[in-house]
């Protein structure tokens, strides 16, 4: 079936994408992925190719765009490739969104000129140790002074990914107590700057996958940050921050849906390459039934991804529609990336072959952005459950 989701102007940003991907990234990617980071100097590359800039008004230095479909196609090119841009996706699909929704005129001329050029790396600190997927649990604190100019910031964040490189942070804190009534008031956002005293990176951490992206933690000593850095207003952070949340799970649905698309490529490739007991793996009836299996989910989270994007796009993408995208895209890709590394036999599980990192890699899909069993919850009490 033909895909109708993207335009001639999304195909033609598509291949602008992957002869970048295969001449800029493909080349180096093993290495950075040794390093566990992405070089920070790839970021300037990309602002010059204006990745940065598509949904930043052109006021600011952007092009414009509204379509989070420019944002899908780099997840698509990127799975296809078995690469990944480091740590640069926060930057655009999770603080973004609330520079432009929450930002005033006067921070969006501070901040969005070199958000654009990469110059100004940006990443969120939300999920702190201990607390998990409960945000309203948080305990860093922001205490406006007594001549309220600025806010003393006190407390730590865990697994915040583009942390390392990061040159402003929006930090979740709490700038007032929650009530009885609602345990979620009082949290607020303000925008970081990552070379304010007594703000420091921590442990670069080791994680299972997704190697080349830096994630980090982080802690805050009486770190001062101008009340002028305040995003949107105070004490109403949480609201925002569940506002945002359909488009960071649409995210998350996209980049599965790609790994599962792209591991029935490699698979595809592999068998027909492979020879066992004098013929390929790809003649046994075992593998043209798990691999046209795998396809079939492929096709229905590509469905599902499309109709989500287009929902998305008309603003109509409801909290209870992303969860589920998320649920069913991440369970699929869990499925079928685990049958395509089995085809693989022995070599599967060696990193040297691009499964066995997507593998690895796909495995935070039902971790990060709000677990498999959240997305079942709010799921369920959309249906009155």
């Amino acid at each position: 079936m033909r895909r109708t989701v993207y335009n001639e102007d999304h195909e033609a940003f598509r291949e602008t994408i992957r002869a970048f991907i295969e001449a800029e990234v493909v080349p180096v990617h093993d290495e950075w992925n040794a390093a566990g980071q992405a070089p920070r100097e790839f970021y300037h590359t990309l602002g010059e190719l204006g990745i940065f800039g598509i949904e930043v008004p052109e006021e600011y230095g952007g092009a414009g765009e509204e379509s989070f479909k420019f944002q899908a196609i780099m997840s698509e090119e990127t799975a296809r490739a078995g690469v990944s841009f480091g740590g640069s996706g926060v930057h655009v699909a999770l603080c973004l969104p609330y520079l432009k929704a929450y930002a005033t005129d006067e921070q969006k001329k501070r901040w969005l000129p070199d958000f654009v050029t990469g110059r100004t790396m940006y990443a969120i600190a939300m999920t702190e140790p201990g607390t998990g997927s409960d945000l309203a649990g948080m305990k860093t604190t922001a205490k406006l002074s007594e001549d309220g100019t600025h806010y003393v910031l006190n407390g730590a964040k865990t697994f915040i990914t583009g942390g390392v490189h990061a040159d402003r942070v929006i930090v979740c804190a709490r700038t007032a107590p929650a009530t009885a009534e609602d345990r979620r008031f009082g949290i607020s956002l303000l925008v970081v700057d990552t070379k304010a005293e007594g703000y420091a990176v921590g442990r670069k951490l080791d994680k299972l996958g997704l190697r080349t992206s830096d994630t980090a933690e982080l802690s805050f000593t009486d770190v001062k940050v101008p009340v002028g850095d305040l995003l949107g207003e105070e004490n109403k952070g949480f609201s925002y921050l569940g506002q945002n949340l359909p488009q960071e799970r649409l995210g998350i649905a996209v980049g599965a849906y790609a790994q599962a698309a792209a591991a029935v490529r490699f698979a595809q490739a592999y068998v027909k390459e492979r020879t066992v007991f004098g013929q390929s793996v790809a003649s046994f009836q075992n593998t043209k039934f798990e691999l046209a299996a795998c396809k079939a989910e492929v096709d229905a989270a590509e469905a599902v991804v499309d109709r989500a994007l287009e929902a998305h796009d008309l603003g109509e993408l409801t909290a209870a529609e992303a969860a589920s995208a998320k649920l069913f895209t991440t369970e699929v890709a869990h499925r079928v990336i685990d049958k395509c590394l089995q085809l693989h036999g022995g070599y599967g599980y060696m990193n040297e072959y691009p499964i066995a990192r997507l593998y690895a890699d796909n495995r935070v899909n039902r971790i990060y952005g709000g677990t498999s069993e959240v997305m079942k919850m709010i799921i369920a009490k959309s249906m009155g459950l």
